[in-house]
């Protein structure tokens, strides 16, 4: 009973997991998509001006704060409720084990 509920709880830390994973690399594309177009922009205008490149640096710098932004919060929760669940299947597990003591104590008292 004590794994089916820890196992029961930790399906819904797999969300935090991936998010904590998969954001970084979402953020990563974003700002590997505003410097291509800085690139594209510095290309067409043939120009590496500041007012050139700077959209594309911004919308690089944007998605890599977007990433970080979700990704670091979800590998915190993520640590603290895996740490707490495993608090929680501790204390169930000695429960457990001082519940079947006192059991067995008391069936063989009860022969």
């Amino acid at each position: 009973t004590i794994a089916h509920e820890v196992d029961r709880i930790a399906d819904r830390l797999n969300f935090l997991a991936t998010v904590g994973s998969v954001a970084p690399f979402v953020g990563l594309f974003g700002t590997v998509w505003g410097i291509m177009r800085s690139f594209s922009a510095i290309a067409a205008e043939q120009n590496s001006s500041l007012a050139v490149v700077a959209p594309g640096i911004a919308e690089a710098l944007f998605a890599t704060a977007i990433g970080l932004f979700a990704a670091i919060p979800a590998v915190i929760a993520y640590n603290r409720f895996s740490h707490r669940l495993n608090k929680l299947e501790a204390r169930m597990g000695r429960f457990a084990d001082g519940f079947h003591a006192t059991l067995s104590r008391e069936l063989e008292l009860g022969d």
